[in-house]
């Protein structure tokens, strides 16, 4: 015989299972509708890449140092190609 410390543990785990398939089916349902609808992907994806897609890039800022590294760096490389190619 069953106490009901057992019999509620039981009936917990049991919800806690049927919860779970639930939520699988859903997930599965999801998917196949965003399938069917041609999309490929989920409706908040959408929307957060509408949101995202007015918004403009900030522009970076170089130090004076870096652009220096950077166009120094470059020339070595232009000079390295024109000693290659002769």
């Amino acid at each position: 015989m069953q106490t009901g410390l057992q019999s509620f543990m039981l009936t917990s785990m049991a919800i806690e299972s049927i919860l779970a398939q639930i939520d699988s089916e859903i997930a599965r349902l999801t998917q196949a509708r965003s399938l069917l609808a041609g999309s490929g992907s989920s409706t908040t994806t959408q929307r957060k890449n509408r949101k995202s897609a007015g918004k403009a890039r900030k522009t970076r800022v170089l130090s004076p140092e870096a652009r220096k590294r950077i166009a120094d760096a470059q020339r070595k490389r232009w000079a390295a190609q024109r000693a290659k190619s002769k």
